[in-house]
């Protein structure tokens, strides 16, 4: 919503597996042209997959939800488990589809290294990754902060700014947003 409202002009790409969540993506932007909602999960293989629901829409993951994250943020228990299809960013999309500059946004609860990988070849069309990663595991099995950083590092990427620290009870971080871009390319005067 954000993003259509701060670049109107902006052709917009989401993926959104769970029904509620992505009918109000398309009531708050609006059914336009430039809007393209794919029902699918992102990682870093196709199939389908079991989808974690949890109580807060957003908490939802591909991964299970973990003791911590629960902890942390209360109201995240898992209300469910569905059957979800499960798509690549590079099955989903070609960098020829893309107009730059490209921003890809990622926020998928501790699935960010599955995206990325899943997008391999897209990625030398994006000029910036904006991504949500987390210093302590939230989810089983996630990926944490260094492997995400590591591999936008070694796809030409550098850390441009952290945004959003959340903080635990005793003080530690957990998880926070990354704005990486293209050396080159400057994210503020995009």
């Amino acid at each position: 919503v954000f993003a259509a409202r701060r670049f109107p002009n902006a052709h917009l790409i989401c993926c959104e597996p769970l029904p509620r969540p992505r009918a109000q993506l398309r009531r708050a932007v609006g059914e336009t042209a430039s809007l393209q909602v794919f029902d699918v999960a992102v990682g870093d293989q196709g199939g389908t997959a079991e989808f974690h629901v949890s109580k807060a829409d957003d908490s939802s993951s591909l991964l299970p939800i973990g003791q911590r994250q629960r902890e942390a943020f209360p109201g995240t228990d898992e209300r469910t488990t569905i059957s979800v299809p499960v798509r690549r960013l590079d099955d989903l999309l070609k960098p020829g589809d893309l107009i730059r500059p490209v921003l890809l946004k990622i926020d998928v609860q501790g699935g960010e290294l599955g995206v990325l990988r899943g997008a391999s070849a897209l990625l030398d069309s994006v000029d910036a990754v904006f991504v949500e990663a987390s210093f302590v595991e939230l989810y089983g099995g996630q990926a944490l902060v260094d492997e995400v950083w590591a591999l936008l590092r070694s796809t030409g990427f550098s850390c441009r700014g952290i945004w959003s620290v959340t903080y635990g009870r005793r003080g530690e971080c957990l998880q926070g947003d990354f704005l990486f871009s293209r050396d080159g390319f400057d994210p503020f005067n995009a």
